[in-house]
């Protein structure tokens, strides 16, 4: 049987929408921006499991609780991708590239993908006790994401040799704000995106303005033709007697 280790007291240490199961099961599950898929990862065996929005935060919540446990070895992302935060492709990114500096994660695709709250330490720390990370992004099939619980969990090495590692975000948070860098690229395609949508709607807005302010010119002009076609046989009787 794979050894096991004690989680830090009172595991899960950070607040979230999660579902607990087994402290002893080598498996945690991010539902990404799914919901409703909880509870039948617990069942199937995972140790946690619940949604992930942000690229920033989310990632430093997870972080702390997978850390704090060392009896889980795998992550599966799964659930719908978050869109503009792309939080599964920044999750593999972490795990692949760690982060920079200035707490950048090394070639995530999301809008603000920076770790104030969780330093270098922390992040090794995740990508030495993750032994792999299942992609079932854009996945919502409970059949196959409770396939992939089941074959880790019959993978199992065993605990981390470290002990649970705790991070206080609550404390971290407190302090002045680290001042991320944005990803300005994505910022820019946004405002080129939003360039064009807008001038595709005044573009409509000129148009019907436009087939409107015609179709009133017609009517007008209508009646005047009918007016002189009307008067001009009585304007012709009334000259010839």
């Amino acid at each position: 049987m794979p050894e096991k280790r004690e989680p830090a007291p009172g595991w899960p240490i950070v607040s979230g929408e999660y579902v607990v199961g087994n402290p002893e099961s080598c498996v945690g599950v991010v539902t990404l921006g799914s919901h409703g898929l909880e509870q039948a990862a617990i069942e199937a065996g995972a140790a946690i499991a619940g949604p992930c929005h942000t690229e920033n935060l989310g990632i430093e919540k997870v972080i702390a609780n997978y850390i704090s446990n060392p009896n889980i070895r795998f992550m599966i992302l799964c659930g719908s991708e978050v869109q503009g935060h792309i939080t599964g492709q920044c999750f593999k990114a972490l795990y692949e590239n760690g982060i920079g500096d200035d707490g950048g994660i090394i070639g995530a695709k999301g809008a603000i993908p920076f770790l104030e709250n969780v330093g270098k330490d922390a992040v090794e720390r995740f990508q030495r006790q993750i032994v792999e990370v299942i992609d079932l992004i854009d996945v919502e099939d409970i059949g196959k994401i409770t396939q992939a619980i089941k074959e880790c969990i019959s993978k199992d090495p065993g605990a981390t040799e470290e002990d649970a590692e705790e991070i206080d975000l609550d404390k971290k948070e407190s302090g002045l704000p680290t001042v991320a860098k944005p990803d300005l690229e994505f910022t820019r395609k946004l405002i080129d995106s939003l360039e064009y949508k807008i001038g595709l709607m005044t573009r409509d807005l000129g148009l019907g303005s436009g087939v409107q302010a015609g179709s009133i010119l017609g009517v007008i002009l209508g009646s005047l033709l009918a007016i002189l076609l009307v008067g001009i046989p009585v304007v012709l009787k009334v000259l010839l007697g």
